[in-house]
């Protein structure tokens, strides 16, 4: 009896001293784990700088602020660049809104210009295109800025359009490519007010994707179809992005739409350096 008793007592102890010492091992592991987990989180992501140029000549009762300030506020309602500098620049400001050191920090440029591209000097052209060339800005053209000093040079062709016409109301874009990031959250179709259209072809180097495309309605009851988004990926030996986004007179309040600024918003991030 007394054996009995002895080698029950024994069992309960081997049985106690084996459940401890799963404990022990599945403790250490909860907290191999957590460790883990710590040290593979994400450092905060580092502020970038966005600048969004324009040459001040939009009228003011469509515009207040200009195009520029209208885009900025576009980006900055957009939580991805919360943590972002975005700047309004102009030909108007000390060095034509983009001072060396600015240039030297920033990761995408959006150009709108009509006006006053034989103002904007060949030296800061320059400068923008090595900037872009090495990789470190995304480009983004708008509108008249296709035949701006700076796209020019990106792009290296006439960059010119079949027509430029004044004979439209309004222009129902759609998408094109559906599995393009710039076309994420946008609506499939949407119309805005339009009174300028362009004419493809445009002449710009082949490679790019059309991501939208745009069904003008005329003031003589006819339509004109056009390609309204072009994005490129290493165009020209560039280790940048850039993109072309056709829509955008002054005359229309375009950039305030709300569809609109989600596709500059995309653009944005789309083309910014990795």
């Amino acid at each position: 009896m007394l054996v009995q008793k002895l080698t029950l007592h024994t069992l309960k102890a081997q049985q106690t001293l084996k459940t401890l010492l799963t404990l022990t091992a599945t403790l250490s592991a909860a907290i191999l784990i957590t460790a883990c987990t710590t040290t593979s989180v994400a450092a905060p992501q580092k502020p970038r700088t966005i600048v969004v140029w324009s040459e001040g000549t939009a009228p003011t009762n469509i515009y207040p602020k200009d195009i520029n300030a209208a885009i900025v506020e576009g980006l900055k309602a957009d939580k991805r660049f919360a943590n972002d500098t975005i700047i309004a620049a102009s030909i108007n400001d000390p060095d034509q809104g983009i001072t060396d050191a600015l240039l030297a920090k920033t990761d995408v440029l959006l150009w709108w210009g009509h006006k006053k591209h034989a103002k904007v000097s060949d030296d800061l052209t320059a400068k923008i295109k090595q900037r872009w060339m090495d990789g470190k800005m995304g480009f983004i053209g708008l509108h008249s800025a296709h035949y701006a000093k700076p796209n020019k040079a990106l792009m290296g062709t006439a960059c010119s359009f079949s027509c430029y016409k004044t004979d439209s109301t309004s222009t129902k874009v759609t998408v094109t490519d559906k599995n393009h990031p710039i076309a994420a959250g946008v609506a499939e179709t949407f119309t805005v007010e339009n009174g300028e259209r362009y004419g493809d072809p445009y002449i710009v180097p082949a490679g790019f994707t059309c991501v939208f495309e745009g069904l003008s309605s005329l003031k003589d009851g006819k339509t004109d179809n056009a390609k309204m988004v072009f994005a490129w990926e290493n165009v020209n030996n560039s280790k940048s992005r850039f993109v072309y986004f056709q829509l955008g007179h002054e005359t229309n309040p375009i950039y305030f739409d709300p569809n609109i600024r989600k596709i500059l918003a995309n653009a944005t991030e789309w083309v910014m350096p990795k």
